[in-house]
């Protein structure tokens, strides 16, 4: 397990700190899971990038398109 450390201003250790303690969860863990969370959306993000090509050929053009097909 790597280790990391970060320096943060005052404004964002307070906010960490707020929103840590609201979830009732160490700063490590809180950190964790907002790095996985984070790095999920980039990678939903650019994949899909990848399919709205393949998606706007197929006549689906927004989101609720697509919502309307499936449901």
């Amino acid at each position: 397990m790597g280790d990391v450390t970060v320096h943060l201003d005052d404004d964002l250790e307070r906010r960490l700190e707020q929103a840590r303690a609201c979830a009732g969860v160490s700063r490590e863990d809180f950190v964790r899971d907002a790095l996985r969370r984070h790095l999920a959306r980039m990678q939903f993000e650019h994949l899909r990038g990848r399919v709205v090509p393949f998606a706007a050929a197929r006549g689906y053009r927004v989101d609720e398109d697509v919502f309307r097909e499936v449901s």
